[in-house]
């Protein structure tokens, strides 16, 4: 397993996480049949299709 060979200063470890305070909310898109805001790319909770078809009952 890699070592690290150095100490990381506080200020070089701080700055690293403070670039997770930067990331944004994950997007949403709306349900092309019933209109529910859903994440993209996933099956839409309240009807169940995806890409046009039903996939789940």
């Amino acid at each position: 397993m890699a070592v690290p060979k150095r100490k990381l200063s506080r200020s070089r470890t701080r700055h690293r996480k403070a670039q997770w305070l930067k990331t944004t909310k994950p997007t949403n898109s709306t349900c092309p049949r019933c209109k529910a805001p859903n994440r993209p790319h996933t099956v839409c909770a309240t009807c169940g299709t995806y890409a046009g078809k039903v996939v789940v009952e």
